[in-house]
């Protein structure tokens, strides 16, 4: 589940970073050295277009001057504060600064957004669309009718396999029912389930009738493909980690109700 934010790139990072810091710093009356503001928006755009033009090496010239220019806000900042009653105001913000000012490409656990700092990247392994960013959405559902009966987002970018024990429970608490069968895909192998049987895709030496039971699995993709089309799983407009808790239980509920309203929907009598 994406958050509502822009593609993240270290240019767009550092440049917002400054803008807040020196946003923050005159609605508290400091007064900096330097606000920078100007040759910040100068290499900010001038990255952009070098980068556009595959010129390499002249938009690295333009990401060091504006790292170099958040650089001396922060410090000027930190010289003003130390001490003071406003260490505190700023004490998140220029955390969030130092840590884009300092992160490298493949460093862990990176900033991705300024307003949105929770946010990860997840590795989907498609070619249309190699990362999102944002949470991931743990969803259970039933074999047949694809009622979701547990849907929940997953913070820290956890392994699939060592969140299914937590996620069937949830459901049996939910549905007052002990599941089972579960059908999986193999992003779940290695997981701690026991006492259930437990089915992954591509799995050997199945009988005919397993071997079509396991072919439900694969139902549960396009009812994933309305929660996003028709629901809101495809992006998140909820702030911070609640946000996304609310949004995925929100989800699946609307799913259950638009399932329901489908059921219960009567069709006219056609006109002869």
């Amino acid at each position: 589940m994406e958050k509502n934010i822009t593609f993240p790139t270290d240019r767009k990072l550092c440049f917002k970073a400054l803008k807040l810091l020196v946003k923050k710093a005159r609605a508290y009356k400091l007064r900096l050295r330097q606000t920078y503001t100007r040759k910040a928006l100068y290499a900010f755009v001038w990255s952009g277009r070098y980068s556009h033009a595959r010129q390499t090496k002249r938009a690295n010239r333009e990401l060091r001057k504006l790292k170099t220019y958040l650089g001396r806000v922060i410090r000027d900042v930190e010289r003003q504060i130390t001490g003071n009653e406003l260490e505190e105001n700023f004490t998140e913000l220029l955390t969030l600064a130092k840590k884009v000012h300092t992160q490298k490409r493949k460093d862990n656990h990176k900033v991705y957004s300024l307003h949105e700092p929770h946010t990860e990247c997840i590795c989907k392994g498609k070619a249309h669309k190699k990362y999102e960013f944002g949470c991931k959405v743990s969803i259970v559902m039933t074999e047949k009718e694809g009622v979701v009966l547990e849907a929940r987002a997953l913070h820290g970018n956890p392994y699939d396999g060592h969140t299914l024990e937590e996620a069937i429970k949830q459901a049996e608490k939910t549905s007052h029912q002990e599941i089972e069968r579960i059908l999986i895909d193999k992003g779940y192998k290695g997981h701690t389930v026991e006492g259930k049987e437990v089915f992954i895709s591509g799995q050997k030496r199945l009988t005919k009738h397993f071997k079509k039971v396991l072919k439900r699995r694969q139902a549960i993709e396009p009812h994933i493909g309305h929660m996003k089309s028709d629901g809101k799983l495809k992006r998140n407009f909820l702030r911070k980690e609640i946000g996304d808790q609310l949004n995925a239980f929100l989800v699946g509920i609307g799913h259950n109700l638009r399932l329901l309203r489908r059921f219960l929907y009567k069709p006219p009598p056609k006109k002869v």
